[in-house]
């Protein structure tokens, strides 16, 4: 059941709270919560045990592309350990300084994700320049090997993922993105290590290696720009404020909807406040309860602020 409650004020106006934490609501989503934290920790150990063997690779056989795929590999671990960290915290409840509970820091999370791929993207672009010049001798027998181990061991925790919740989740997103880019790392290496053997063209390694910070880079950009967009209060890229207040006004005896808000605590938890404007405060309760249906039903919204004021009650907060 929500929980509801309504306060009146002394200008005319009921306002209400409704957290939509019903029973079915919550054994769904921490079983989509425990899958996601069980991928992310199987990804974990995964990655960062084959990160250690192909650095180590990589500085056996000499070669950048395994070296900058390493250091992916690197960031990546990091990543999945700060979002599995971020999972577990975000699961504490609530308290007096911190209201909302830390939800948040799983943004927070994928914001330090997306830079550290940035900064990891600057280095491999900055070895790559460097052995562009001057070409090294590399191993191709050792990095193929380690380069289509690494490939398999990058398929497998791609698939451990995708049972989580690529497409909602942020973290989980971030860290998809981040195996993906590993992955296509690797199938570079393969390809350098390929054309080294068969045709002696040892610039195919720092070329592999500038593909591979491009993938980097765009994947930092993605993750980084979704989750300022979040630490902004951006309105959710799935929602539309004005197609929300149109459904709003179109419920029976509502007049006005202004100072509409909607936001994310995290990248699937979205907010919303207004006011909603009504003839007669007799319909108070009527309209309360049609636009919380409303809003959980047709837009997936579980926390919801609405103040009802009666038309001709002038409202003291600022209008946006």
């Amino acid at each position: 059941m929500s929980k509801i409650s309504e306060h009146n004020h002394s200008n005319g106006s009921n306002h209400s709270h409704v957290h939509g934490y019903g029973n079915s609501h919550s054994h769904g989503h921490s079983h989509g919560h425990g899958a996601n934290k069980n991928a992310l920790k199987l990804s974990f150990f995964l990655i960062a045990g084959y990160m250690i063997i192909e650095f180590i690779g990589g500085l056996l056989t000499n070669s950048l592309a395994l070296l900058s795929d390493a250091g992916h590999m690197l960031s990546d671990a990091g990543a999945l350990g700060l979002s599995y960290l971020a999972m577990t915290w975000g699961q504490r409840q609530a308290s007096k300084s911190k209201t909302f509970g830390y939800k948040r820091f799983e943004v927070l999370a994928a914001f330090i994700n997306g830079l550290a791929l940035a900064l990891i993207s600057i280095y491999i672009f900055w070895e790559a320049f460097e052995r562009l010049s001057n070409p090294p001798g590399i191993m191709t027998s050792g990095m193929l090997t380690i380069a289509v181990l690494g490939l398999l061991i990058n398929i497998a925790a791609a698939f451990i993922l995708m049972r989580g919740d690529t497409s909602e989740n942020l973290n989980i997103r971030s860290a998809f993105l981040h195996v993906l880019g590993d992955m296509l790392g690797s199938v570079g290496a393969i390809v350098a290590a390929l054309l080294i053997m068969f045709f002696g063209w040892n610039l195919a390694d720092p070329i592999a290696s500038i593909l591979v910070a491009i993938l980097v880079i765009i994947s930092a950009y993605r993750v980084t720009r979704d989750s300022i967009h979040i630490l902004m209060e951006g309105t959710p890229l799935n929602m539309d404020t004005g197609q929300i207040k149109q459904s709003l006004l179109e419920i029976e005896h509502v007049v006005e909807v202004h100072d509409l808000h909607v936001w994310a605590l995290s990248s699937d938890v979205p907010l919303l406040s207004c006011h909603i404007v009504i003839r007669d405060s007799k319909y108070s309760s009527v309209v309360m309860e049609q636009a919380q249906r409303l809003l959980k039903e047709q837009y997936e919204i579980k926390h919801i602020t609405i103040q009802i004021d009666r038309l001709g009650i002038q409202c003291y907060v600022e209008h946006h």
